[in-house]
């Protein structure tokens, strides 16, 4: 991410159209996590660890006390939405060193990555400041955008809304807008 950044501020041919004081991050899962990093959170990758049963792999690399290099801070970050974060690695500790102000949105039944929605609660409950948090009465893979009907056919399992009936396209409509607000007044003066 901080490569991308680089380039989009330095090198694009484009760059022009970008102000660099009004940097924004969207993460989902995984990327949620990611933009966390960014923020300052440094993983605490001893907790991953007590939680890996397996012996191949990173869990052995964690096991024999291996950890990936310091992840890099990015202060160009100057604010972002952070969506239903992979929880394994974040702690109240570790998420006290977040100053960037953010909106914070998990799903309430939780999904592959992110346990049964304990997990994500439990980040929530530790975040620093008073950020904005949402509670989303569905399932990790409500975020994706609604899928089409080939899409449904071919990967049923990130199409396939937990409760039944949640209505995604619906749901999209308030997040993509709730988005895009907070993003306008946290750059002020809008996204570009």
């Amino acid at each position: 991410m901080v490569r991308l950044l680089d380039f989009l501020l330095r090198d694009w041919k484009d760059r022009a159209a970008i102000d660099p004081a009004k940097a924004g991050f969207f993460g989902f899962s995984l990327g949620g996590s990611t933009g966390l990093v960014l923020m300052g959170t440094r993983p605490d990758f001893a907790r991953v660890a007590s939680f890996c049963k397996e012996t191949t792999g990173a869990c052995a690399q964690l096991h024999n006390g291996e950890t990936p290099p310091d992840p890099v801070q990015d202060v160009r970050i100057r604010t972002a939405v952070i969506v239903d974060p992979a929880p394994g690695v974040l702690t109240r500790e570790n998420l006290a060193v977040v100053k960037v102000p953010f909106q914070f949105w998990r799903s309430q039944f939780g999904g592959p990555g992110v346990g049964d929605g304990s997990g994500t609660a439990r980040v929530a409950d530790g975040l620093p400041g008073k950020p904005d948090i949402h509670v989303v009465p569905a399932g990790h893979f409500a975020f994706l955008a609604p899928c089409s009907a080939e899409l449904a056919v071919a990967v049923p399992r990130i199409c396939t809304d937990v409760p039944a009936g949640f209505d995604r396209a619906g749901f999209h409509r308030e997040f993509n807008a709730t988005v895009v607000q907070f993003f306008r007044e946290q750059l002020a003066g809008g996204v570009r």
